[in-house]
């Protein structure tokens, strides 16, 4: 069982996909096309992110993978045992996530990485197929507070239903919880908005909700 994702010409946001032509002109052997979803089809955790950053997923065609991002999710997610083996920001690393998986609200990468909200509605039905093919989900990660709205939009509720708070846990539906924290960018661990230990705070929290 894969875990759905838009083909791979996906033409829906002109911008976007002009943006992804533009970036295989000048980069061809890059994937350059909607990022897939990666991880287990029995994940109890759902990890969200924003979109693909350009030299980053874009580039490698997983999320988190080849830029600043990455380093500290797959760091977390290998010492909460999400994750078994070594990342090493490249595709054939051998990762492999145990009860886990990563996706994007939007999975294309956007220009100066912010996209529009037309482009976010757009690609909400991708975020819904992937919350729907995942039975044994028990809690869902947002990265930042686009992640939040659009996983709550996802949900069907209204954004004003649940605060974006770092740290904070919503039971969002029975059996359900949504955790918030701040971005893993290079941005807020270069301001100090998130730390590692706030990010490994949030984790544990995970992991006590998930039992490990």
């Amino acid at each position: 069982m894969s875990l759905p994702d838009p083909r791979p010409d996906c033409p829906l946001c002109p911008r976007l996909k002009a943006f992804r032509d533009d970036w295989r002109a000048r980069e061809p052997g890059w994937f350059n096309a909607p990022v897939p979803s990666f991880g287990d089809p029995d994940a109890e955790l759902l990890v969200v992110g924003l979109a693909p950053g350009v030299r980053g997923a874009n580039r490698t065609g997983r999320p988190f993978t080849g830029d600043f991002a990455g380093e500290l999710l797959y760091s977390s997610l290998i010492e909460f045992g999400f994750a078994t083996g070594r990342f090493d920001a490249r595709i054939d690393d051998g990762l492999t996530l145990v009860g886990a998986a990563i996706t994007n609200a939007v999975r294309c990468v956007p220009p100066e990485n912010k996209p529009t909200p037309e482009e976010i509605n757009t690609c909400r039905p991708w975020l819904i197929d992937t919350i729907k093919a995942l039975p044994r989900l028990k809690a869902i990660l947002a990265l930042g507070k686009i992640a939040h709205d659009q996983t709550l939009r996802t949900l069907g509720f209204p954004m004003s239903r649940f605060k974006f708070v770092h740290g904070a846990i919503h039971t969002v539906a029975d059996g359900l919880t949504l955790h918030d924290t701040y971005h893993s960018s290079r941005y807020n661990a270069n301001t100090g908005r998130l730390t590692p230990a706030m990010f490994r705070d949030v984790f544990t929290g995970l992991a006590h909700r998930l039992g490990r």
